[in-house]
């Protein structure tokens, strides 16, 4: 009897099984790629009674447990889906071990609505595997440079290349000016970072964690002012890179070319465990248009924090410089540090008024990936108080043409009397304004914005208290600031006043709009009786919501700065800076048209300190529909499959009531 009965269980785990996985077959192609970019086509056939719910799993390295994927797609993207057959095409990034897919049904009755990603969604169960497919590789591919980029050193005449490879054996740069005669060759030295030195989950756990690869760095030295450079990376050993090509650097350029932006991140091409940034490629494609269009005309790139939201799940950062790489090949990419590359709860200076603002934005990294990955002008570190090495790429600066720019950390201590303090106050003081007539000054955390950021509201204070004396007593002509997602010129400011010239007045700029989608209201009118309840108040000329990023082109006698939207790659605000100190404004409007409309500063304009108390929230409707749009977003989301544009991949629709 108990033979029999074992044998009937036996039986039906077999049906069930059978029924679970039934006969379906999941095949890839092509099963070899050349670089990150190549596409793979996946594909599969004979899944019995398809749902809603059954979806695609993304696998690097191919052995990792099944709720270890980096990615997924829901089988809904493909067609025919409804027929039990489909494909879904993805292009892969190089993440130097093979792939490997696999799909699963998913049913209603499993969601765990305690297992979510970080937009509050779910994430998908993996108790019934359908199929899983042959692996992916990159073949020799795997040990090729990859993620290249540049920026300036120390000395003009040199040039910082910066690559992934999967080992760490020994490559070089040869280089030289013309693309036959690359005669000149630069040893590059290879370094890697490990889990053990993350300080947090999810950056040190086995989800989050993908081997990094060795990161490889050299300096290509003794070159001519103003001149193409061609240059290739590898070994003989390894295979050689294709070609690439910079303009370098010229100290006495008549002119200034630079992009800047804040808070860019980058795109996948799945869904993962955090949100990542369509808008991104956008202002990327935007930006490699402008270079292209400049020929030989040198320019550079700042991204001002929060670089990739990588956020502990590694394979991110992969991402990001894969989609950076067309422009960072091409002109020095110049960063500073935000909350999301470092921000941990153990990070050592963090006084009590910061307790509530440095939490765990950095999702474990404490700025590792960033210190390593990146190498700009300077030496600037800080000590971790963890395993992890120092944190480097703080505070630098460097002069390109008429232009002084000094990059700062606001995630460290910044306070009169600390290391960062004196370095600033000591290089603003030695600027030769002869040479340079105009200083910018770049960080991530802005110093103004009428944005309801209300977890900020001590760390504005503090920066006003402590730098802004600094950048108005040594007349810094521009301060541009990243963190809120959003684009916000100010009139020439010092003291929550809008004065007449920069010169003693610094125009300040937010330029968080680089691509990250989740934004803060502006800051509410206190109990709002009249309309328009977000008032926009007198010092702030011209602000947006859209995405893009600025550009600045400066000579010996004025420096200009320009807002280029993603929807369009045009320019919709624009402010000049004359050496005189003067400040004009050639185009935009308060209102956010896109009519020229020159515009004069107010004489005087008192900002006094919104109240950002007033219901906490994000949203324009309040929280009564923030709530209603969670239940909403949650149906129809799961149960429809409705798409948020055809760039969305059928995304929820997200609701957060902080991120920045």
């Amino acid at each position: 009897m108990i033979v029999n009965f074992s044998i009937s269980i036996i039986l039906f785990l077999s049906i069930f099984t059978s029924s679970a996985n039934a006969d379906a077959s999941l095949s890839v192609s092509p099963n070899t790629l050349k670089r990150s970019g190549d596409n793979v086509t996946i594909q599969w056939s004979d899944v019995d009674s398809p749902s809603n719910l059954d979806w695609l799993g993304i696998y690097s390295p191919p052995d990792s447990p099944h709720d270890h994927f980096i990615g997924y797609e829901f089988l809904n993207a493909s067609s025919t889906w409804t027929s039990g057959y489909g494909s879904i095409t993805l292009p892969l990034t190089n993440l130097r071990s093979d792939y490997a897919f696999r799909i699963f049904r998913w049913t209603q009755s499993e969601i765990d609505s305690k297992h979510l990603d970080h937009d509050q969604n779910p994430l998908p169960g993996t108790k019934h595997l359908l199929a899983e497919s042959e692996k992916v590789s990159f073949g020799s591919a795997v040990d090729k440079a990859e993620q290249i980029h540049l920026a300036f050193e120390n000395k003009p005449n040199r040039m910082q290349v910066t690559f992934v490879a999967g080992d760490g054996d020994e490559r070089f740069v040869r280089y030289g000016e013309a693309k036959d005669m690359l005669g000149n060759s630069a040893a590059a030295r290879g370094i890697r970072y490990d889990r053990e030195q993350m300080c947090n989950a999810p950056a040190n756990s086995s989800i989050g964690w993908r081997d990094p690869g060795w990161i490889f760095h050299t300096v290509l030295k003794n070159l001519n002012p103003a001149v193409r450079n061609y240059y290739q990376i590898g070994s003989e050993a390894k295979g050689w890179s294709e070609i690439y090509s910079f303009i370098s650097r010229d100290m006495y350029a008549q002119e200034t070319r630079a992009f800047i932006f804040g808070d860019m991140g980058c795109a996948t091409p799945y869904r993962t465990f955090i949100r990542t940034q369509q808008e991104s490629k956008s202002t990327v494609k935007w930006i490699l248009r402008d270079i292209e269009a400049l020929g030989d005309k040198a320019s550079f790139i700042s991204h001002i924090g929060d670089i990739s939201y990588a956020r502990g799940y590694s394979w991110v950062w992969d991402e990001f410089f894969a989609q950076i790489e067309p422009i960072a090949s091409k002109v020095p990419y110049h960063v500073c540090i935000g909350n999301h590359e470092y921000d941990f709860p153990a990070q050592p200076w963090k006084p009590d008024w910061a307790a509530s603002i440095y939490g765990n934005d950095g999702g474990g990294e404490c700025g590792v990936p960033y210190s390593l990955r990146f190498n700009m002008p300077g030496n600037s570190t800080e000590l971790t108080g963890t395993k992890a090495p120092l944190t480097r790429n703080l505070y630098y600066s460097y002069d390109a043409g008429s232009v002084h720019f000094l990059s700062i950390s606001t995630e460290t201590n910044f306070l009169e009397g600390g290391t960062q303090y004196e370095f600033i106050k000591r290089d603003l003081e030695s600027v030769n304004r002869n040479k340079t007539p105009f200083v910018v000054v770049q960080g991530h955390r802005p110093m103004y914005t009428t944005s309801n950021e209300v977890r900020d509201t001590t760390i504005r204070q503090k920066m006003l208290e402590h730098l802004e004396p600094l950048l108005v007593k040594n007349e810094v002509t521009l301060a541009i600031w990243g963190h809120v997602h959003r684009y916000e010129r100010f009139c020439p400011i010092s003291n929550n006043t809008c004065g007449k010239l920069w010169k003693g007045s610094p125009v300040h700029l937010v330029v968080g709009m680089g691509g990250h989608d989740w934004q803060s209201n502006w800051a509410v009118r206190p109990n709002h009786p009249d309309l328009p309840i977000f008032p926009q108040p007198e010092e702030s000329m011209y602000r947006t919501g859209e995405f893009g990023y600025t550009r600045l082109v400066a000579n010996k006698d004025k420096l200009t700065v320009s807002f280029v939207g993603n929807h369009d790659g045009e320019v919709h605000d624009t402010v000049e800076m004359l050496a005189t100190g003067e400040v004009i404004i050639t185009s935009g409007s308060k209102d956010d048209t896109e009519s020229p409309n020159v515009q004069t500063v107010p004489s005087s304009a008192t900002f006094v300190e919104k109240s950002e108390a007033s219901d906490g929230s994000w949203f324009v409707k309040g929280a009564g529909l923030v709530v209603m749009g969670v239940v909403l977003g949650f149906i129809a989301g799961y149960f429809t499959g409705v798409k948020k544009g055809s760039s969305a991949r059928n995304r929820w629709i997200p609701v957060k009531s902080e991120e920045i």
